[in-house]
Protein backbone atom coordinates (compact mmCIF):
# COMPACT_ATOMS: atom_id res chain seq x y z
CA UNK A 1 0.00 0.00 0.00
CA UNK A 2 1.29 3.21 -0.92
CA UNK A 3 1.73 5.81 1.99
CA UNK A 4 0.30 9.04 1.31
CA UNK A 5 2.15 11.21 2.94
CA UNK A 6 5.64 10.09 1.32
CA UNK A 7 4.60 7.59 -1.42
CA UNK A 8 6.79 4.55 -0.05
CA UNK A 9 5.47 1.14 -0.54
CA UNK A 10 6.84 -0.09 2.84
CA UNK A 11 4.28 -0.54 5.48
CA UNK A 12 3.01 -2.74 7.84
CA UNK A 13 -0.56 -3.57 9.78
CA UNK A 14 -1.07 -2.34 12.92
CA UNK A 15 -4.86 -3.36 13.27
CA UNK A 16 -7.54 -5.11 11.28
CA UNK A 17 -10.92 -4.87 12.20
CA UNK A 18 -14.31 -5.71 10.41
CA UNK A 19 -16.94 -2.39 9.51
CA UNK A 20 -19.70 -2.89 11.22
CA UNK A 21 -21.55 -4.17 8.30
CA UNK A 22 -18.97 -6.99 7.82
CA UNK A 23 -18.93 -5.40 4.36
CA UNK A 24 -14.95 -4.08 4.62
CA UNK A 25 -11.91 -5.11 6.22
CA UNK A 26 -10.62 -1.56 7.58
CA UNK A 27 -6.62 -1.65 8.28
CA UNK A 28 -4.85 0.69 9.80
CA UNK A 29 -0.98 0.89 8.70
CA UNK A 30 2.11 2.55 9.57
CA UNK A 31 5.04 3.44 6.82
CA UNK A 32 8.22 2.33 7.83
CA UNK A 33 9.42 4.87 6.21
CA UNK A 34 7.86 8.28 7.73
CA UNK A 35 5.75 6.69 10.51
CA UNK A 36 2.84 8.58 8.99
CA UNK A 37 -0.48 6.06 10.03
CA UNK A 38 -3.37 5.71 7.74
CA UNK A 39 -6.61 3.73 7.08
CA UNK A 40 -6.90 1.01 4.39
CA UNK A 41 -10.36 -0.83 3.59
CA UNK A 42 -10.54 -4.09 1.68
CA UNK A 43 -13.75 -4.75 0.19
CA UNK A 44 -15.61 -7.44 -1.92
CA UNK A 45 -16.01 -6.08 -5.63
CA UNK A 46 -19.60 -6.28 -6.49
CA UNK A 47 -21.69 -4.43 -8.91
CA UNK A 48 -21.37 -1.03 -9.09
CA UNK A 49 -24.10 1.17 -7.45
CA UNK A 50 -26.01 3.27 -10.02
CA UNK A 51 -27.37 7.10 -9.01
CA UNK A 52 -30.76 8.34 -10.34
CA UNK A 53 -30.74 11.67 -10.44
CA UNK A 54 -33.53 14.15 -10.23
CA UNK A 55 -34.17 14.81 -14.15
CA UNK A 56 -33.77 10.82 -14.82
CA UNK A 57 -30.03 10.81 -15.63
CA UNK A 58 -27.81 7.70 -14.37
CA UNK A 59 -25.04 7.78 -13.70
CA UNK A 60 -22.30 5.50 -11.58
CA UNK A 61 -21.86 6.24 -7.76
CA UNK A 62 -18.15 7.81 -6.83
CA UNK A 63 -17.72 8.12 -3.58
CA UNK A 64 -14.89 10.79 -4.33
CA UNK A 65 -17.99 13.65 -5.27
CA UNK A 66 -19.11 13.12 -1.65
CA UNK A 67 -15.61 13.39 0.30
CA UNK A 68 -15.01 16.32 -1.84
CA UNK A 69 -18.44 18.07 -1.02
CA UNK A 70 -18.08 17.34 2.15
CA UNK A 71 -14.46 18.45 2.90
CA UNK A 72 -15.92 21.88 1.22
CA UNK A 73 -18.70 21.96 3.77
CA UNK A 74 -16.18 21.11 7.01
CA UNK A 75 -13.71 23.35 5.30
CA UNK A 76 -12.15 25.73 8.69
CA UNK A 77 -13.98 23.61 11.01
CA UNK A 78 -12.77 21.95 13.93
CA UNK A 79 -13.20 18.40 12.42
CA UNK A 80 -10.44 16.05 12.41
CA UNK A 81 -9.75 14.22 8.74
CA UNK A 82 -10.48 11.44 10.90
CA UNK A 83 -14.21 12.10 11.65
CA UNK A 84 -14.35 13.44 8.00
CA UNK A 85 -13.02 9.81 6.76
CA UNK A 86 -15.43 7.94 9.10
CA UNK A 87 -17.98 10.06 7.90
CA UNK A 88 -17.85 9.04 4.45
CA UNK A 89 -17.32 5.76 5.07
CA UNK A 90 -20.54 5.34 7.42
CA UNK A 91 -22.39 7.39 4.60
CA UNK A 92 -21.16 5.04 1.54
CA UNK A 93 -22.38 1.77 4.37
CA UNK A 94 -25.50 3.63 4.60
CA UNK A 95 -25.68 4.45 0.82
CA UNK A 96 -24.81 0.76 -0.07
CA UNK A 97 -27.62 -0.68 2.50
CA UNK A 98 -30.31 1.75 0.47
CA UNK A 99 -29.61 0.36 -3.02
CA UNK A 100 -29.84 -2.53 -2.21
CA UNK A 101 -29.78 -5.72 -4.60
CA UNK A 102 -30.46 -3.33 -7.48
CA UNK A 103 -27.47 -1.44 -6.84
CA UNK A 104 -29.61 1.78 -7.72
CA UNK A 105 -29.87 4.70 -5.51
CA UNK A 106 -31.80 8.56 -5.60
CA UNK A 107 -29.60 11.24 -5.65
CA UNK A 108 -32.08 12.50 -3.39
CA UNK A 109 -31.67 10.03 -0.85
CA UNK A 110 -28.02 10.31 -1.05
CA UNK A 111 -28.40 14.05 -0.18
CA UNK A 112 -30.96 13.23 2.98
CA UNK A 113 -28.18 10.85 4.17
CA UNK A 114 -25.57 13.26 3.94
CA UNK A 115 -27.66 15.71 5.39
CA UNK A 116 -28.55 13.27 8.21
CA UNK A 117 -25.03 12.27 9.34
CA UNK A 118 -23.75 15.71 8.85
CA UNK A 119 -26.70 17.05 11.40
CA UNK A 120 -25.17 14.96 14.00
CA UNK A 121 -21.10 15.69 13.46
CA UNK A 122 -21.72 19.56 12.74
CA UNK A 123 -24.41 22.28 12.55
CA UNK A 124 -22.80 24.80 10.57
CA UNK A 125 -21.63 22.02 8.52
CA UNK A 126 -25.37 20.94 8.36
CA UNK A 127 -26.37 24.02 7.09
CA UNK A 128 -23.68 24.79 4.46
CA UNK A 129 -24.46 21.31 2.93
CA UNK A 130 -28.23 22.01 3.06
CA UNK A 131 -27.82 25.53 1.61
CA UNK A 132 -26.18 24.06 -1.87
CA UNK A 133 -27.94 20.62 -1.31
CA UNK A 134 -31.80 22.26 -0.94
CA UNK A 135 -30.53 25.58 -3.11
CA UNK A 136 -31.76 28.03 -0.40
CA UNK A 137 -32.23 31.33 -2.55
CA UNK A 138 -33.44 33.38 0.81
CA UNK A 139 -31.71 34.46 4.20
CA UNK A 140 -35.28 33.22 5.31
CA UNK A 141 -34.27 29.59 4.14
CA UNK A 142 -31.18 29.89 6.38
CA UNK A 143 -33.25 31.37 9.36
CA UNK A 144 -35.93 28.21 8.91
CA UNK A 145 -32.99 25.57 8.90
CA UNK A 146 -31.10 26.75 11.84
CA UNK A 147 -34.21 27.21 13.86
CA UNK A 148 -34.87 22.99 13.40
CA UNK A 149 -31.62 23.24 15.76
CA UNK A 150 -33.40 24.61 18.68
CA UNK A 151 -36.18 21.87 18.54
CA UNK A 152 -35.84 18.54 20.05
CA UNK A 153 -37.19 16.47 17.58
CA UNK A 154 -35.63 15.85 14.13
Amino acid sequence: MRCPACGSLEDKVLETRTTANGTAMRRRRECLACGFRFTSYERVEDKPITIIKKNGDIQPFDIRKIERSLRICTDKRNITQEKIDDLVRSIEEAIQIQAGPKHEITSTAIGEEILKKLYTLDPVAYVRFASVYRQFNSLEQFVDEIEKFAQPER
